[in-house]
């Protein structure tokens, strides 16, 4: 009994002895703040907190001294000032995970940012985790179909994997994403978390909107960090989706598409956290610790016994160069790439995609299958020899051309207007209703190109449509209309037939004028020619 009257008191003490770890601010320069702290020294990614009401967030980056840290703001720092209390708050960032946070939107502190009910069913988990072992890991290599034709014909996703799509500004990768959402939680019993870094805020109020009208919101977690907040927050915002999917996929063994954009400004975030702290920049601006941070976040999305987490990043591309470090840096993290051509864009060929410059690692004959490989393989060597066809075309114009690389070019320019495919979410815009396109129907219809089946049909035939098997509703209207002309050509001749047979014989008036018809009858018994003419 002495001893257990001795452990009650002892409880309340340990219980308050988190906050008492105070601070104070030291300078503050933008984002950038020095606290000093006299007895205990906050570890690397504490999250301090200063102001009136707690309301400035400090995450620490770097310890200078023994009594000193610095730190990187997450909130704007108006209102801080030299001599302030700053209180340690005993933790790193956190986000919330649980059956709770679906079909919510948060912000980088976990707060929520729709205007609903408050959470229930949750908890906090740290957003600094370590990637899943080896030994966790799963090594088979699965297709995952997203019913955009000339993404499973030609650059297949991985199951588990990463793929990133390249484009420079207004070529339709925020488009493409939201596409991919709508038709992965339709057909996908899976969980879909979007995580937009540094992107407008009205995508994100867009999107939230459209997600809730297709009815897929209650399978969806919305994570922001747009581009008005500071850098630190939308450094860390990617961490916190992240987790989330971490654990659906662990905890829950559900498999997780998770959507980034913008994969890039993630890296620009880091840059400017980069240099607010005083670390020299490599080549082009660029922080020179990178690459550990790219992988730090890229690691993190893998393939696990218990589910998968397959990611789809948008990665814009300064200037349209693919030999941007960031891009670069990109580039060796991804199973597939799906690069967005502004060209092709201009030529109204949407999805805008590149399929000669995109590649996946999953196109093999082993995983995709023998019949998809070579057909894979021979629409890019059509399009290949069209690409050096053009200039001669321009030049010469298409008469000049062989009668082999004439069929070459029919069969291309019907592949390229045939891989075009109208999107569910842009049907308020373009009027066509989407399609959403089975990897069978897509590859039957490249099939059927290449061995000239539509040669005779014109290219808009092609253009816009889901299966192949569309092609045959666009055009019968048009040869009904060419026959109907002919027609009441040939209706008088057999009218002319009767007329002198049973005219004459009731009414005696017209027997003159009836001769000239008998003359006529053989005229009409001779009409076969018609027939031949007709033929």
């Amino acid at each position: 009994m002495s001893t257990l009257c001795q452990e009650i008191p002892r409880k309340p003490p340990e219980d308050q002895e988190p906050p008492v770890n105070f601070g104070v601010v030291v300078s503050v320069r933008g984002s950038v703040v020095d606290v000093r702290f006299e007895e205990h020294l906050p570890p690397i990614h504490s999250l301090l907190r200063a102001g009136d009401e707690k309301e400035i967030v400090i995450e620490v980056l770097a310890q200078r001294n023994a009594h000193e840290v610095r730190g990187i703001a997450l909130t704007p720092t108006q209102g801080l000032a030299r001599g302030m209390p700053v209180e340690d708050t005993g933790g790193p960032l956190k986000a919330p995970v649980g059956k709770g946070i679906l079909s919510r939107m948060f912000d980088v502190f976990g707060n929520t940012i729709d205007r609903e009910a408050a959470l229930t069913d949750f908890q906090w988990r740290s957003v600094h985790r370590d990637p899943p072992p080896l030994a966790r890991r799963s090594t088979k290599s699965e297709i995952f179909e997203t019913g955009i034709k000339v993404i499973d014909v030609l650059v297949p996703l991985e199951r588990g994997g990463k793929a990133g799509l390249f484009g420079g500004a207004g070529v339709g990768k925020t488009v493409l994403l939201t596409e991919m959402i709508h038709n992965m939680i339709g057909h996908q019993q899976g969980v879909s978390i979007f995580c937009g870094i540094g992107e407008r805020c009205r995508e994100g109020e867009e999107l939230y909107r459209e997600m809730k009208d297709a009815g897929v919101l209650p399978n969806m977690v919305m994570v922001f960090g747009q581009m008005n907040e500071p850098p630190g927050s939308r450094f860390r915002v990617g961490h916190v989706a992240l987790t989330m999917a971490e654990y659906f996929r662990d905890d829950e063994h559900r498999d997780v598409l998770l959507l980034i954009d913008n994969i890039f400004r993630f890296i620009q975030a880091g840059m400017e956290v980069s240099g607010l702290m005083g670390q020299m920049p490599s080549r082009l601006g660029y922080q020179p610790t990178m690459g550990t941070e790219l992988s730090g976040l890229e690691e993190r999305i893998a393939n696990t016994d218990t589910g998968a987490i397959t990611s789809i990043q948008a990665v814009y591309v300064p200037a349209d160069d693919f030999t941007d470090p960031a891009a670069v840096h990109t580039f060796s993290h991804l199973s597939a790439s799906i690069v967005l051509s502004r060209k092709r864009a201009s030529e109204g060929l949407f999805p805008a995609i590149d399929p000669l410059q995109s590649s996946s690692k999953m196109a093999t004959p082993g995983i995709v299958g023998e019949r998809h490989y070579a057909l894979a393989q021979e629409i890019r060597r059509t399009l290949a020899q069209y690409s050096e066809l053009k200039d001669i075309i321009a030049m010469l114009g298409l008469e000049q051309l062989s009668p082999e690389d004439r069929q070459v070019v029919v069969r291309a320019r019907q592949l390229e207007r045939f891989l075009t495919q109208p999107f569910f979410t842009t049907e308020q815009f373009t009027g066509l209703a989407g399609k959403l396109v089975s990897l069978k129907d897509a590859l039957d219809g490249c099939e059927r190109i290449l061995r000239d089946e539509f040669k005779d049909e014109p290219e808009s035939a092609l253009y816009m449509i889901g299966p192949i098997g569309e092609v045959k509703k666009k055009t019968p209207p048009e040869k009904p209309a060419a026959e109907a002309k002919p027609d009441p050509k040939s209706k008088p001749d057999p009218k002319s037939k009767p007329d002198p047979k049973s005219k004459p014989d009731p009414k005696s008036k017209p027997d003159a004028k009836s001769k000239p018809d008998a003359k006529s009858e053989p005229d009409t018994k001779v009409k076969p020619t018609a027939d031949t003419h007709e033929s």
